[in-house]
């Protein structure tokens, strides 16, 4: 285990060949990307995009697809290789000991590495926070283009399942909107990308 409070575990929705990330836009960029079955424009490849492989995690941020901006919940299927590409060119967000040697080595990763890993609790359905940290990955510079052009094998449209699941929430079912969530488990990480990432087996 690390050093962190709480466990860095990447559970995730995915296959032998893909794996499931979630991000959220407004209708301007989803309707596009669900039509070209990619990001286009008015999409914006300069600027750093996040991929989240926690359903739950996503529902926190977007506020189940309600928060302006983010009215839409994209489910993106992406080829495991291009993930764990993503990894292995990524620096944590911040210093950890034990992960780095000393800041010097940290801040030399970070100025290298076009991918941002961040580790926050990751959330129940009822949005509370997990005793366990969820991975969310920074893409920007060549991982954009690679992501946009190479790694993205599907997409769909999951903004109804986000509020079916928050509307049994409400009305206090919560067996139902346990039923309704995605299956994720513990993705396997490659022993060099797990120490990169700080991340527990």
């Amino acid at each position: 285990m690390t050093e962190t409070e709480h466990p860095r575990l990447v559970r995730a929705a995915y296959t032998d060949s893909v794996i499931t990330v979630y991000q959220a836009y407004p209708p301007e960029i989803a309707g596009p990307a669900l039509r070209a079955g990619t990001f286009v424009a008015p999409f914006k490849r300069e600027r750093m995009t996040w991929i989240k492989p926690s359903f739950l995690w996503m529902m926190y941020r977007c506020g189940w697809a309600r928060k302006p901006g983010q009215e839409r919940v994209l489910r993106v299927e992406i080829d495991r290789a291009g993930f764990e590409w993503a990894l292995a060119h990524s620096a944590l967000s911040h210093f950890q000991s034990g992960v780095h040697t000393d800041r010097d080595e940290w801040r030399a990763q970070v100025a290298e590495s076009p991918v941002r890993v961040q580790w926050d609790p990751d959330r129940s359905v009822r949005l509370e926070p997990q005793p366990w940290r969820a991975i969310q990955v920074g893409l920007s510079g060549e991982a954009v283009t690679r992501y946009v052009d190479d790694w993205i094998v599907g997409m769909s449209d999951v903004t109804e399942l986000a509020r079916s699941v928050h509307s049994a929430v409400l009305a206090g079912k919560m067996e139902d909107a346990l039923a309704l969530l995605p299956a994720e488990r513990p993705y396997p990480l490659p022993e060099p990308l797990r120490r990169r990432l700080g991340a527990d087996g």
